[in-house]
């Protein structure tokens, strides 16, 4: 069975950081597109960050520009979320996703499996 497991969230201030994780299990992410998407209550499901595993091209959304990196850990199948200088519109459930195609894509449905995602909430 696959599965994908998110931790790391949580509460922190304004300016604060956070690194989220997304480990799968069942499978690899050999060969896959991985993205880090975000619902707010009341809020479409958008898209966060994104890397291909393969070549590790990474892709992010304008509103984490400069702010969160995407990267992996081969060795621990792991895909991470480095979020630095957070703000309140941050706040939202966090969620990682994996594309068995590749690619990364900004919209959800192009992705195959899904964790059930870690909340994150940015204090002002």
């Amino acid at each position: 069975q696959v599965q994908l497991v998110e931790s790391g969230g949580g509460l922190v201030q304004a300016g604060g950081s956070l690194r989220l994780s997304c480990v799968a299990s069942g499978r690899t992410f050999s060969g896959d597109g991985v993205g880090w998407f975000r619902q707010a209550p009341g809020m479409e499901r958008d898209f966060v960050a994104g890397i291909s595993w393969s070549s590790g091209i990474t892709v992010y959304a304008d509103s984490a520009k400069g702010r969160f990196t995407i990267f992996r850990d081969n060795a621990k199948n792991t895909v991470l979320l480095q979020m630095n200088s957070l703000k309140p519109e941050d706040t939202a459930v966090y969620s990682c996703a994996a594309n068995p195609g590749g690619g990364i894509h900004y919209t959800p449905r192009a992705y195959d499996y899904w964790g059930q995602g870690t909340q994150v909430t940015v204090s002002s």
